[in-house]
C-alpha cells in the first residue's frame, strides 16, 4: 500500500505549474501544503496562503515528508536540497547543473540519512532514461549512450535546416516561445547537454565525474558555409552528447556537433524533442524519444518519481558500488570536421590523420582525426566564431557544383564501439 506524500514544491514556473495541472487531474494519495516563490507579487492561479516566500517554512516543516526542488539557480538548489536530505525529507529534484555538480556527495548524503532522492525530470524532459538506465541495464554491459539531450539547441537546428532559417533568427524564435533563455549560452554551448550526460554516465557506468572534465562544445558558431557543406554531403547537424566505452573498463565523454546521416536514429528527431540511444552488448541498440522541454513533459517525469516515492522507491546506484572499474579517459581519438581560418591552428590541434581539405577565400574545412586531449586543450580556441568543430562520420562520395574536393575518403564514426563495427 502506498503511503500519503505531503509535498512542499520550489518554485512555480513553467516545470511547476505543469505539475500542478497534472497533479490535478489525479487521483493521488498525495497533497501539496506549501509552494515556495521568489517573486510574490505575481499573479497565481492558487491561493495566497499557499505561498510563501521563506524557505524554512517548507524545511522545517514535520509534516512535510517530500521537497519537490523546481528552480533555475543551482546554488539556492544545493542548499534546498541538502538541507531537506539532512532534515529526513525525500527529494525530487529537476536541476541538472545542481546534481552533476555534487553528485557523489548526494550519493553518500541519501546513504547517511537514509532518504531518496530523485531526478528522472532533470534528464530529457519526459524520456525516462534514468530509471531505465538504473533498473532495465542494471547487469548490462553498455557500449555506448548517446543521444539529442537539448531540446533549445534542436529546435534551433531543425529551424535552421528544415525551414532554411538564419541561426540567429531561429535563436530568436526559440527564445521567443520559452525555449532558449535571454543568455542561450548554457543551451548553444553545450552546457546543459554537458550536466545531462554526466547524470547519465553515473547509472550507466557507475562513473561519477566532474563537468569541468568533460568537453562540450556548441552550435554558436554555426555558419552558412557549415550549414552549405552539411547539405551537400546529405548530413544533419545536431548537438549529440556521447559516452561510450572503449579499451578495457575506459569510458570517454564528450559534447560536440554532429554531422548525421539519414540513417542515424537522431536525424530525424526534430524541435524540442530528445531522443537516446542505447548501445548495449545484449539488447542491442534501443532508442528512447519523446520532448525534452515544456512544463507538461518535464513535469510528468517529475511526477513520476513523486508517485515512485509512495513505494518508497530508491536509485541503488548499483554499478558506481560495484566499482566495476571503469574510468574516464580522453586518451581517445575522433573524426572531425573543422571549419577555421588560420593554417597554424591545424598543427596546434596535431592531426593524427587528415583525410580531406578544402581551400577557397571565404571558406576552409579540414576532415581528420584528432586525440579528445588535444581539443579539450584547445576549448577556448575551437569556441572562437572563425571556428566550428563537428563529429563526422562516413562520408558518401557526391557530385559537387560548388567546386569542393572530389576526394572522400571512407572512414568509420567514431561512436561505434570497436566490436561492432560500422551500423
Amino acid at each position: 500500500m502506498s503511503k500519503k506524500l505531503t509535498l512542499g514544491l520550489f518554485g512555480f514556473g513553467v516545470v511547476g505549474q505543469g505539475l500542478y495541472d497534472i497533479i490535478r487531474t489525479k487521483d493521488l494519495n498525495l497533497e501539496i501544503r506549501k509552494i515556495a516563490i521568489k517573486h510574490p507579487e505575481k499573479l497565481r492561479p492558487l491561493p495566497a496562503e499557499l505561498f510563501t516566500t521563506n524557505r524554512d517554512i517548507i524545511l522545517n516543516d514535520p509534516e512535510i515528508n517530500t521537497v519537490v526542488e523546481l528552480i533555475n539557480d543551482a546554488d539556492a538548489a544545493y542548499e534546498i536540497v541538502t538541507t531537506a536530505l539532512k532534515n529526513g525529507k525525500n527529494v525530487v529534484s529537476a536541476n541538472k547543473k545542481m546534481i552533476a555538480e555534487h553528485l557523489e556527495e548526494l550519493v553518500a548524503l541519501q546513504e547517511a540519512t537514509g532518504t531518496s532522492l530523485l531526478y528522472e525530470g532533470a534528464v530529457c524532459g519526459s524520456i525516462p532514461i534514468i530509471r531505465n538506465l538504473e533498473e532495465y541495464y542494471d547487469n548490462e554491459l553498455l557500449y555506448s549512450v548517446r543521444g539529442i539531450f537539448n531540446g533549445s539547441s534542436n529546435f534551433i537546428l531543425s529551424k535552421v535546416f528544415n525551414e532554411n532559417l538564419d541561426y540567429n533568427v531561429a535563436l530568436k524564435q526559440a527564445q521567443d516561445l520559452g525555449f532558449a533563455e535571454t543568455d542561450p549560452t548554457l543551451d548553444v554551448g553545450g552546457y546543459d547537454a554537458k550536466f545531462k550526460l554526466v547524470i547519465a554516465t553515473s547509472h550507466a557506468y557507475g562513473v561519477i565525474t566532474e563537468p569541468e572534465k568533460v568537453l562540450n562544445i556548441g552550435i554558436q558558431n554555426l555558419s552558412v558555409a557549415d550549414i552549405k557543406f552539411a547539405r551537400e554531403k546529405n548530413f544533419k547537424i545536431k548537438l549529440v552528447p556521447t559516452v561510450l566505452e572503449f579499451k578495457e573498463k575506459q569510458v570517454v565523454l564528450y559534447v560536440l556537433p554532429k554531422l548525421l546521416r539519414n540513417d542515424d536514429f537522431l536525424y530525424n528527431v526534430e524541435n524540442e524533442y530528445n531522443g537516446v540511444i542505447v548501445q548495449a552488448a545484449f539488447a542491442d541498440q534501443q532508442f528512447f524519444f519523446g520532448k525534452g522541454a515544456g512544463g507538461h513533459p518535464t513535469g510528468s517525469a517529475v511526477l513520476s518519481d513523486i508517485a515512485a516515492l509512495r513505494y518508497d522507491y530508491k536509485y541503488e546506484y548499483k554499478k558506481y558500488h560495484q566499482k566495476k572499474g571503469f574510468e574516464q579517459s580522453d586518451d581517445y581519438v575522433i573524426n572531425i570536421y573543422l571549419r577555421y581560418s588560420e593554417e597554424a591552428f591545424i598543427d596546434e590541434l596535431n592531426f593524427e590523420e587528415i583525410s580531406e581539405r578544402y581551400y577557397s577565400k571565404d571558406f576552409k574545412y579540414v576532415i581528420g582525426k584528432v586525440a579528445l586531449k588535444s581539443l579539450q586543450a584547445n576549448k577556448s580556441k575551437l569556441n572562437t566564431p572563425d571556428i566550428f568543430i563537428a563529429e563526422i562520420g562516413n562520408i558518401s562520395p557526391v557530385t559537387h557544383e560548388t567546386g569542393y574536393s572530389e576526394e572522400h575518403l571512407q572512414f568509420e564514426s567514431s561512436d561505434i564501439h570497436p566490436h561492432l563495427g560500422g551500423l
